[in-house]
């Protein structure tokens, strides 16, 4: 995973946290929630994508919660934006990724979550990131409700 991108306009304590993350996911594991409007330290993974452009993988750390069944859940929020982040534009193209949960690393495919189950994941991520709320008040785009699916 060495030839992995690091998106240069990615801010620096993102980049920070990528860098503890694969140098010690144990440390990388946490992240202080504080840094985005949410109370103590949340469990991030490392999810790398393909570019649908660059085609080079690209990385990042994103708040996740186990889905019950064996995956992983995260949000494409970008932070309210109007616009999908660019690594859910990514899997849209190519489904299949790279995840690192702690110490442990998967092959995964994700999917977009749909009715009630978007709705538990839904439900289970705003307990955990109360700012998800905030996030799809401000964007008249629905957020979409990943599920990583390891392969």
């Amino acid at each position: 995973m060495n030839d992995i991108r690091i998106p240069d306009s990615m801010p620096r304590w993102i980049k920070d946290h990528v860098a503890l993350y694969l140098r010690d996911g144990e440390a990388g594991h946490y992240w202080d929630a504080s840094l985005g409007g949410g109370k103590g330290m949340l469990t991030t993974l490392l999810l790398t994508t393909t570019g649908r452009k660059s085609g080079q993988p690209s990385i990042l750390p994103l708040i996740y919660r186990p889905t019950g069944t064996g995956g992983f859940c995260v949000i494409a929020s970008k932070g309210g934006a109007p616009a999908h982040p660019s690594w859910y534009l990514n899997l849209e193209a190519n489904p299949r990724v790279h995840i690192q949960v702690a110490t442990e690393e998967y092959d995964a495919v994700a999917r977009v979550a749909e009715g009630e189950e978007r709705d538990r994941l839904w439900t289970l991520m705003v307990d955990y990131y109360a700012p998800y709320t905030d996030y799809q008040a401000a964007t008249q785009r629905k957020i979409p409700v990943v599920v990583l699916d390891p392969a």
